[in-house]
């Protein structure tokens, strides 16, 4: 059977002297589902917006015990680059009721523009559209809404409906200069393996170049190192023509590592204005005590001066004319004192110990990515080992340096609990995902980790986050996630906020 080839339709970049991105800020009202706990599948409808009229799709959803089941299929998805060049893939969100967006995956679509996707949720309550994005790891949707859920005639009475008001971000939020070129739209056609790995690898040249715009080499140099390092890799892979599979592992994780190394980033420059405001205001209050103590010190002069005036005509004289310049003086400094006063400068904002958790939650996940993959998630800072890091249940010798070298970073944070998860792709190797978790905490508990702070679970094939269609999707599956919680760090991702709704 031969394999399907598709034609590397990347256009041609042209060099930019403004960002690519630079929009309004647009809003859409879109309806959140309740799928009620462990009832029977529903069947909801995608219609296309306005940007894609033609696009339309069905998901069919399941609530289960710890998780809900999407597995959803598009068709008439033409290729993201039509709303510009700097578009390389569609990203399906799940929109709580409260306005918090949650990337959920990556939506390719194949030769005929269709596309299909099976992925699992903790949420039970959402709603769901479909961006295109410059690269699958981004945190927030941009404003190129082109699929958005519809309700069915036949999910009424099953579900709970909420309309939720969604403001979605402007497209500047992720501004870049391009320079970078892709190939051409004439290039030669590749199998769809090929296709997907040259696809992720574009993808992580825009979150790299986009996380540099954001000074993330400044702000966040360990975790922008490690995304460099780790597209480096991907292109040393691409280059030698070896497995694609491990082409799109690698590059997703530079996508994933340039994007959380962009908003450390932003954080950090955010913090650094409130300091400068705070330092200003300080100058500035300097500057009015400075004043009012001169022009009481200038009305005291003059009138003494004035005291002086009946003794002595000439010494009144002098003491007039220095009390004239005091007032002079007086009236400049009030003057100074009425200017500075009439600007509200910003003031100290009290000590906050969220902020401060999360400053914690910034630096440890810095520390984690030079040994580690590392994400920040709504369960805790997570460190990934993919499934191409065993032989069987034993951890290859590189793995392991990497866990002593995460070992030595945690050992000085006895107020941290860590949980190491293992997953495969089939109910048949449960047994497995056991065993690699157990494997995982028995090397950080040799590396100095208390054992009564780490646990091992095997959760078999419960939270797929890829198709096991394909090699690379097989290898996430397969994967152990190592996850880091305490209060001391906070329960909130750092880069995570909330939008305004209108009920």
């Amino acid at each position: 059977m031969k394999p399907t080839l598709f034609l590397i339709s990347c256009a041609l970049w042209a060099q930019q002297t403004a960002p690519i991105y630079q929009v309004t800020v647009v809003e859409r009202t879109v309806k959140a589902i309740n799928y009620k706990y462990r009832s029977d599948p529903t069947m909801i409808d995608f219609r296309g917006t306005v940007l894609l009229p033609k696009a339309k799709g069905e998901a069919l959803v399941q609530s289960k015990q710890g998780r809900t089941d999407i597995d959803a299929r598009f068709e008439n998805l033409t290729e993201p680059q039509r709303f510009g060049v700097e578009y390389l893939t569609y990203v399906l969100w799940a929109l709580t009721p409260d306005g918090r967006p949650h990337n959920i995956g990556e939506v390719v679509p194949g030769t005929s523009d269709k596309a299909k996707l099976r992925v699992t949720t903790d949420m039970q309550a959402f709603a769901m559209i479909v961006t295109a994005e410059p690269y699958s790891a981004v945190r927030q949707p941009g404003n190129v809404v082109v699929l958005e859920n519809a309700v069915r005639p036949d999910t009424v009475g099953k579900i709970e409906e909420v309309e939720a008001r969604v403001e979605l971000l402007p497209r500047g939020l992720y501004s870049w200069h391009v320079t970078d070129q892709h190939p051409n739209a004439n290039g030669p056609k590749v199998s769809m393996r090929e296709y997907e790995a040259l696809s992720e690898l574009y993808q992580a040249q825009n979150a790299i170049g986009i996380a540099r715009t954001a000074n993330a080499d400044r702000y966040a140099p360990n975790t922008f190192a490690k995304a460099q390092q780790l597209l480096a890799e991907a292109q040393q892979i691409e280059a030698g023509k070896r497995d694609s599979s491990r082409v799109v592992e690698t590059a997703r994780e530079a996508a994933e590592t340039a994007e959380d190394a962009r908003v450390i980033a932003i954080k950090h420059q955010q913090d650094e204005t409130v300091a400068k405001a705070q330092a200003d205001a300080a100058q500035a209050r300097s500057a009015v005590a400075q004043a009012e103590f001169a022009a009481q010190k200038a009305r005291a002069d003059a009138d003494a001066a004035q005291a002086q005036a009946d003794a002595e005509r000439a010494a009144r004289q002098r003491a007039e004319a220095e009390a004239s310049a005091a007032r002079d003086r007086a009236a400049h400094a009030e003057a100074q004192i009425s200017t500075v006063v009439s600007s509200p400068a910003p003031r100290p904002q009290p000590p906050d110990d969220s902020a401060r958790k999360i400053t914690l939650r910034m630096q440890l996940m810095e520390q984690l990515n030079s040994a580690l993959p590392t994400r920040d998630t709504g369960r805790g800072l997570v460190s990934t080992i993919a499934g191409s890091r065993f032989t069987g249940a034993l951890l290859s010798e590189n793995t392991l340096d990497q866990l002593g070298r995460m070992a030595l970073i945690l050992a000085g944070h006895s107020e941290l609990r860590l949980e190491v998860d293992g997953y495969t792709d089939t109910p048949d190797t449960a047994g497995l995902s056991q065993k690699r978790a157990e494997a995982v905490r028995d090397v950080l508990v040799r590396r100095g980790i208390p054992s009564s702070v780490v646990s091992a679970r095997g959760m078999g094939n419960s939270r797929p986050i890829a198709s096991s269609r394909t090699a690379a999707g097989r290898d996430e599956n397969q994967r152990v996630e190592i996850i880091v919680s305490a209060d001391a760090i906070g329960n909130i991702p750092f880069w995570d906020r909330t939008y305004s709704l209108h009920y």
